[in-house]
């Protein structure tokens, strides 16, 4: 891994397969970090006739826009298609995808997709993909292709081939097998997968954990890793989120008694917001609404789609005359109503905020009501959260958090069930996955202490080319796989030079500054007028510098400079100067001069 900013864009000039190429190790915690510098667009044809080839495009070096692609014998397949939603330094943007022009030119050799499990980091991207090549066929759990079909159908994608796997099945996509293996999650009906080739045996977990509860009784088929683990994995490609959480995860149903507890305590309207996948806690709250005799209303279109798919193909259990519509709410007392919502990532437009700033257009929140916040923070997102529970409170609202209660468990394995599956399967050769730096290393430490080697524990990034050749993994190079930005409509066409311009606007602010010339006579015309927006609220402010910006050009007419770009840099020099020095601050200046 280069640095701690690993999974942003990045740009290599040099040709993969040339000597500059090669990589070096560096060893951070025991484990050897690998520093490529060469790099090229395009991920160039695997030549190597025993060989598979995997390249991660995403989610490695970030919590999100998870994808990978496995080659062999010219033949493509990827594993999963997700998205990594913005942070505060990137201003406009909506979401935030994999780098696809890495495969670009070779769609043609793509057979397949496969989906790991339906969170938005893992399908949110397939539409994108899917706009290169329609046809590409997806291969996915029930709930997954579900999902991924609501999703589909808003952008408006037909008749995209599709094909239904369930735990156990195997299936041949081109010159793969693939064996599906049952994993829980903090969403149902996810999947782990085992890739087969003539070169050898992949085992990508996906998300998982090992809840030995599970709510829906579907536990981690470790026998089946255990059996490919006998027959002998070459590369484990293993989820990291919790590497660096010793332990085991809390089981699901640990949740229930904290639940119980706030129900009972609660005297007006329970708020809970949750992820609007997470099927099994939306369970939690109906089943305790329905023992504390309370009527529920989903809030939030993606709540509201994904709860009604769940409950249409049997993974939500909704007992009659449950359910209320969002209208009748207030038809009922306030100590008859639960409201599942969403929201809890601090998201500024999900109804979450809007009650908490008081304006959502039907729920209007009241002294004594209780918000419980059913999930984790994603990381970047406390800010926004603690903003929300601010608000809540200033409103007399009492809120529930993980801080305070136990009323959310992660849906990663932490480091004694990672232990636990490096001792099943006895992986030849390990990868880190899905995770920070900081996840990937832990992870990376963990199998070492199992006994994998430490040359075959690879720490990679996003873009880098992993070979598996006779039993030994090795990276050999490394292509761009950067940051792909969703603006509005606009995809790709956002640099970080426009991203760097509105962080500028949104923390600076923005001048503009209008003269009006006469190069002939050498003489100002009209202005400067001056003008901003963000920076000060009135721009009599700019009253001290109007002369000085005055002089300034008048001395370069009277030099002869009679273009205006060069006049306008004589402004923009001047204003800045004086900005500076005056105010400490740098805002954009955007001097206009018109020729009279």
């Amino acid at each position: 891994m280069l640095d701690a900013s690993a999974g942003h864009a990045r740009r290599t000039e040099a040709a993969i397969g040339s000597p500059d190429a090669a990589p070096t190790g560096a060893m951070v915690s025991g484990v050897a970090f690998a520093h490529v510098a060469a790099g090229s667009l395009q991920i160039p044809p695997l030549l190597a006739p025993n060989a598979m080839r995997i390249v991660p495009l995403g989610g490695l070096g970030d919590v999100g826009r998870n994808m990978s692609v496995v080659e062999f014998d010219g033949q493509l397949l990827l594993i999963d298609c997700g998205v990594l939603f913005p942070e505060d330094d990137h201003p406009g943007v909506d979401l935030i995808l994999p780098g696809f022009d890495a495969i670009s030119e070779r769609l043609g050799d793509v057979i397949g997709l496969v989906l790991t499990h339906g969170h938005e980091d893992h399908i949110g991207a397939v539409p994108y993909l899917l706009r290169q090549r329609p046809d590409i066929p997806i291969i996915g759990s029930k709930l997954t292709l579900a999902l991924l079909a609501e999703k589909l159908r808003e952008h408006q994608l037909r008749n995209v081939p599709q094909r239904m796997v369930t735990d156990g099945d195997k299936i041949a996509l081109g010159k793969f097998e693939c064996e599906f293996i049952a994993v829980n999650h903090s969403i149902p009906d996810a999947l782990a997968v085992a890739v087969r080739t003539a070169a050898g045996l992949i085992l990508h977990t996906g998300d998982f954990k090992m809840d030995q509860l599970p709510l829906d009784g579907r536990v981690t088929d470790l026998r089946a890793f255990a059996r490919l683990g006998e027959a002998g994995v070459d590369l484990l490609m293993i989820d990291s989120t919790n590497a660096e959480v010793p332990g085991f995860t809390t089981p699901e149903r640990d949740i229930s008694p904290a639940l119980e507890r706030v129900f009972e305590a609660s005297r007006q309207r329970v708020i809970v917001a949750c992820f609007a996948s997470h099927v099994h806690r939306v369970q939690q709250v109906l089943d305790a609404a329905v023992a504390h005799h309370r009527k529920v209303v989903y809030v939030g279109r993606s709540m509201v789609r994904n709860m009604t798919i769940a409950r249409e193909l049997g993974f939500l259990k909704v007992p009659r005359n449950t359910l209320i519509d969002q209208r009748e709410i207030d038809d009922y007392p306030p100590e008859d109503v639960v409201i599942i919502s969403t929201g809890s990532q601090g998201e500024p437009l999900s109804a979450l905020s809007r009650m908490a700033n008081r304006e959502h257009p039907v729920i209007e929140l009241q002294r004594g009501d209780t918000v419980v916040l059913a999930s984790s923070m994603i990381p970047g997102n406390e800010s926004a959260v603690y903003r929300v529970i601010n608000g809540l409170t200033r409103l007399g609202v009492h809120v529930v958090h993980r801080g305070n209660a136990l009323v959310h468990v992660s849906g990663h394995a932490s480091a004694g069930e990672l232990l636990f599956c490096y001792n099943i399967v006895r992986p030849r050769n390990v990868m880190p996955v899905h995770g920070e730096v900081r996840h990937l290393t832990a992870n990376g430490d963990l199998a070492i202490a199992t006994g994998v080697p430490e040359e075959r524990t690879i720490i990679a990034e996003d873009g880098m080319v992993i070979d598996l050749e006779g039993g030994k993994a090795t990276i050999v190079g490394k292509v761009d796989a950067g940051y792909v930005f969703v603006d509005g409509t606009t995809i790709g066409d956002i640099s970080e030079l426009s991203l760097s311009d509105r962080r500028i606007l949104g923390e600076e602010g923005f001048i503009s500054v209008i003269a009006v010339v006469n190069t002939h006579s050498s003489q100002i015309v009209s202005g400067p007028d001056i003008h901003a927006r963000g920076f000060v609220g009135d721009d009599a402010v700019f009253d001290d510098v109007r002369p000085l910006i005055i002089s300034a050009l008048e001395a370069a007419l009277q030099e002869g400079v009679d273009d205006s770009y060069r006049l306008q840099q004589v402004i923009r020099r001047q204003l800045g100067k004086w900005v500076s020095d005056t105010h400490r601050r740098r805002p954009m200046i955007i001097p206009v001069v018109i020729q009279a």
